[in-house]
């Protein structure tokens, strides 16, 4: 069977990409490419799309936009959708076995090239979808021209954090870009509900979007006092206190269990020499990976149980061999030519039936 990531070098040589760094960045350097990162990111997540209505209808995709990074109506309505469902179709293929990879260092750099251009045609095809599909409109209201440009502005947003991913994961910044564009595009939404400056007209009277301002608002403005503050806690067409002080406990909650340590032995085994240490790992350590990697996970399972299968008839039958007078018909089979099980069968002078 021909292999297909040898097959997408020439496609992966127009790519742009980031080159690795030619020597060791330095701490500072480090924190100030993370920042500039985090200030395009949060750019792009505040920049609204050209031509696109305001649309204060609900958002069926809500309770996915802090795990995907997004922020509706803006360049970044896709987030890191294109570049999490990319590294989720790679591995599954690897996991399969319809794409086979190698532990060569070209191999894996062909792997993760593949990996952004998959990432890359995704951000055009669900950038297309979603104007098709009618998220801002019909497309015969809005236009074959505008809908077109619609869609080029998402597509291009896409490859951008695609860029800034691969600055990250190249040694520029500090962690990985997936989680910096999540924690910044989560803290933008916090501090923005605890503090928006922006007033709204409600049944009630002029109120304020931010909780901790709606709270001071509140107090100074309303004469019964109990209920302004009853009000400032429970009201529940905006941000209230109680979203704030449950935000803090669950942010004070991470921290602290993260700052839990947990040593894990780990065995390692050369030349017959079993040496035995043990790392540290917080118990916060993998945060929103697991949700992010459910796939991937559940098709190495799979390919992982088909090779121990493989592996325990392989050992069965290397024991069989090693029993004089015996040979297994399974050693004469086409799959178990090349196989060490075989090559002990004829090793045995005793057994002429190999």
């Amino acid at each position: 069977m021909p292999r297909l990531l040898p097959s997408l070098r020439p496609f992966l040589q127009a790519l742009p990409e980031v080159e690795a760094p030619d020597r060791k960045i330095i701490y500072r350097e480090r924190l100030l490419w993370t920042g500039v990162v985090m200030l395009i990111f949060l750019v792009c997540c505040n920049l609204p799309l050209y031509g696109v209505p305001v649309n204060k209808s609900p958002d069926p995709f809500y309770w996915m936009r802090v795990m995907l990074a997004s922020n509706r109506g803006t360049l970044m309505e896709l987030g890191i959708a294109p570049i999490v469902t990319s590294g989720i179709t790679m591995q599954v293929l690897s996991g399969w076995g319809i794409i086979t990879v190698q532990q060569s260092k070209d191999d894996r750099g062909l792997f993760s090239g593949a990996q952004k251009f998959f990432g890359i045609v995704l951000c055009f095809v669900q950038a297309f979808l979603y104007v098709v599909c009618g998220t801002y409109g019909p497309v015969s209201e809005l236009g074959f021209a505008l809908a077109f440009i619609i869609g080029l502005q998402l597509a291009v947003a896409g490859c951008v954090v695609i860029i800034l991913d691969e600055l990250m994961q190249k040694g520029y910044g500090i962690g990985s870009g997936i989680s910096l564009f999540i924690a910044a595009n989560a803290c933008e939404n916090v501090v923005w509900k605890s503090f928006a400056p922006v007033s709204i007209q409600t049944a009630r009277g002029t109120e304020y979007e931010g909780a901790v301002i709606a709270f001071f608002h509140l107090l100074f403005t309303r004469s019964d006092k109990a209920r302004a503050l009853k009000e400032a806690f429970t009201r529940g067409n905006l941000p209230n206190l109680w979203n704030v002080i449950i935000t803090v406990v669950v942010f004070g909650c991470i921290v602290f269990f993260q700052g839990w340590r947990v040593e894990l032995p780990v065995g390692e085994i050369r030349q017959k020499l079993t040496t035995t240490s043990s790392t540290a790992k917080g118990l916060g350590s993998k945060t929103h990976l697991p949700l992010l990697r459910v796939l991937p996970l559940i098709a190495t399972t799979s390919s992982r149980s088909s090779s121990r299968s493989t592996a325990v008839s392989r050992r069965r039958i290397r024991s069989n061999c090693s029993t004089p007078g015996t040979c297994p018909s399974s050693c004469t089979r086409p799959s178990f030519r090349t196989s060490r099980s075989l090559a002990r069968c004829f090793t045995h002078a005793s057994r002429p039936t190999c």
